[in-house]
């Protein structure tokens, strides 16, 4: 199983933005689909962006479409999201997960490996 180490969480004001890193060990990267879910107090995990194995495809949820954008260096075996125009709302644990394969993958119940999470806080 990979290890994920996520980074680059923190406070924000509404309308900035954040990048986050997702530094990962253990697997051949350029195999694995990557993905982003964030998990608010008392919510459950929530999909927000994937991006397959050869960067050929990506997906996002609707209410972060057109503000985040989720890509990979394979070489440095890391994932990012470039999350722009933060809202209240966006405030959440944020956490990359992988997955052996290419596809695109929405549930957090198809993602085999899991980062402890970065905390995004974006204040109105």
């Amino acid at each position: 199983q990979a290890q994920l180490v996520e980074s680059g969480g923190g406070l924000v004001q509404a309308g900035g933005s954040l990048r986050l890193s997702c530094k990962s060990s253990g697997i051949i990267f350029s195999n694995y689909d990557m993905g982003w879910f964030r998990q608010a107090p008392g919510k459950e995990r929530e999909f927000v962006a994937t991006i397959t194995w050869t960067s050929s495809r990506t997906h996002y949820a609707d209410s972060v479409k057109g503000r985040f954008t989720i890509s990979r260096d394979n070489f440095k075996s890391t994932v990012y999201l470039q999350m722009n125009a933060l809202k209240p709302e966006d405030t959440a644990v944020y956490y990359c997960a992988s997955r052996a394969g290419s596809g695109v993958y929405v549930r957090p119940s198809q993602y085999d490996s899991w980062g402890q999470g970065t905390q995004v806080t974006g204040s109105s």
